[in-house]
């Protein structure tokens, strides 16, 4: 039986920062991976001869360049690219648009479309760059804990204080006024082109049940802007090599400091004696010891799985039983002979304007419409997709000439009221090209190979309950202190030296890499006081 400081469960990129942090600090520290392959959904895959593509998450804009920095990952290997124009959104109306990063060519666009949404959308960037500034103050705000040892912090309540004062009046009333709002009622106040909108709306949608009209989709807007922002189109960078090339450099950077890292090692089970957690055994009988277990598998898992429930109280299990993680997202990945010819403007159709993201979903009610299907226990069969054809601006994904495209699919419920996924699993990748051969006809035909993954396959072979990407929805109720549950907002659990680090911890998911930086220092600061 070996003996470490830390054992960390699952090599998701959260896990990894973890890891890399108490390995810097010079901590003992062993991530196990039940996969034979590290990253998670962070992850690249050969699905054709030649041709890789990220298999789940395919952007790491929103990756925190604080944790960028800190850990030096540029040193190991992580190169992010940049992509322009930010969004594309055709129409076979010939009407689409292009949105470019830069603010005076998107001037230039939208008024084409429009004089008043080209006026307001240099003040809109700069309000939601703003609150997006602030958002992220108060995500770095120790907030209050069962299993911590102190609760609001006075200096930082007063620093938090002070920055939400320089916000200014106006925008003190915008911030608590916005952020329970629709994203599609705060929209509405300062656009009129129907494009944009529902391209800006995507960001306050993505990864959730809902669609544009619900409360508190303004937030996930906002949350989405996180990393190197325009402060309006969400940070939209790839990774050179695919997005597993992030999880690569942030495990070197672990290996480096001296973390242990294994894959094809499954954990069954976190070992707790005296309600202290002080080891995990594997499936295969194997089994190691530390004074601290911190998991990257989500809430649910963790908890309702890999503890006995014996060690919890069953109020606290009913709560994690109730967070709400409805997956509602399958991604279909494609090896592409040909670029897609999609019908629009000839000034649009230059495969330069396809680098960024193709945001199919043109209208506010298309996406409303769209996510009304989930409520009946049934995939869109016009759905929402962001597709992005990363070997446009990484020609080493695919043999020259050809493409990878990779598409997240939205909105499509983990739980059919027919049928089943496995069933299921091809109508919807049937489904997603034939809304893409609507608005680029041929498309179909330059398709040398498809990969769908519904959200039972999400499930099955990324260990993520009900296919849910963030480990739980980003809700009103379901974050700050109230992520993952009320009162354990600071990584700790009902178990002694038992801690989360994964998406369903604050402040929430995204490959953001904020939920293990935050909750290294956590545990950093517990084992101080500890001593």
């Amino acid at each position: 039986m070996q003996n470490y400081d830390a054992i960390i469960i699952g090599a998701g990129h959260n896990g990894l920062v973890t890891a890399a942090l108490l390995a810097k600090a010079g901590k003992k520290v062993l991530v196990l991976e039940r996969r034979p392959e590290i990253g998670g959904i962070a992850t690249t895959q050969e699905i054709h001869p030649g041709f890789n593509v990220s298999t789940c998450a395919h952007l790491a804009g929103s990756f925190s360049p604080e944790i960028s920095s800190e850990l030096e990952l540029k040193k190991y290997g992580l190169e992010l690219l940049p992509v322009d124009p930010a969004f594309f959104v055709p129409d076979p109306g010939k009407n689409s648009l292009v949105l470019p990063q830069d603010p005076t060519k998107i001037a230039q666009e939208l008024g084409r479309h429009s004089r008043k949404d080209r006026d307001h959308f240099n003040s809109f960037r700069s309000l939601s760059r703003n609150l997006a500034a602030f958002l992220r103050t108060l995500y770095d705000l120790p907030l209050p804990d069962h299993g911590g040892e102190a609760g609001l912090n006075a200096a930082k309540l007063i620093q938090l204080g002070w920055k939400f004062h320089r916000l200014g009046e106006k925008e003190m009333y915008e911030c608590l006024r916005i952020f329970p709002m629709s994203i599609a009622d705060w929209l509405n106040e300062w656009f009129e082109t129907q494009s944009l909108k529902a391209a800006l709306a995507a960001s306050g949608i993505l990864g959730t049940f809902y669609g544009p009209r619900a409360q508190g989709t303004s937030y996930v807007f906002l949350h989405h802007q996180l990393g190197e922002s325009n402060g309006a189109l969400r940070p939209l960078s790839l990774v050179r090599g695919g997005v597993g090339k992030l999880a690569n450099a942030i495990a070197a950077c672990a290996k480096r400091f001296g973390a242990e890292i294994r894959t094809t090692a499954e954990v069954d089970q976190v070992i707790t004696k005296n309600s202290t957690a002080t080891g995990v055994a594997l499936r295969n009988g194997d089994e190691f010891v530390a004074p601290y277990v911190i998991s990257n598998a989500d809430v649910k898992r963790t908890l309702l799985k890999l503890v006995a429930p014996t060690y919890l109280d069953p109020h606290f299990l009913l709560q994690v039983r109730n967070i709400r993680a409805r997956g509602t997202m399958a991604k279909v990945n494609l090896a592409l002979d040909t670029l897609p010819k999609f019908t629009c403007a000839p000034v649009h159709a230059a495969a330069a304007n396809l680098c960024g993201v193709i945001h199919i979903g043109p209208t506010l009610d298309y996406l409303e419409h769209a996510s009304d299907d989930t409520k009946y226990g049934r995939f869109s069969k016009k759905p929402f997709l962001e597709i992005t054809i990363p070997s446009l601006v990484d020609a080493s994904l695919a043999p020259a000439g050809k493409h990878v495209m990779s598409i997240w699919m939205q909105f499509a419920p983990y739980h059919l009221k027919n049928g089943s996924w496995d069933k299921e699993r091809e109508a919807l990748g049937d489904c997603v090209v034939d809304t893409i051969e609507e608005y680029a006809p041929g498309f179909k035909t330059s398709i040398l190979h498809r990969q769908v993954l519904t959200p039972l396959d999400l499930e099955r072979d990324f260990g993520l309950t009900e296919g849910h990407l963030y480990h739980g929805e980003l809700a009103l109720d379901q974050i700050f202190f109230m992520r993952p549950l009320p009162g354990w907002a600071r990584y700790h659990t009902p178990i002694k030296n038992l801690f989360l680090c994964g998406s369903g911890t604050h402040p929430g998911g995204g490959i953001t890499g904020l939920p293990g930086y935050f909750a290294a220092k956590e545990i950093l600061k517990h084992r101080r006081n500890r001593n």
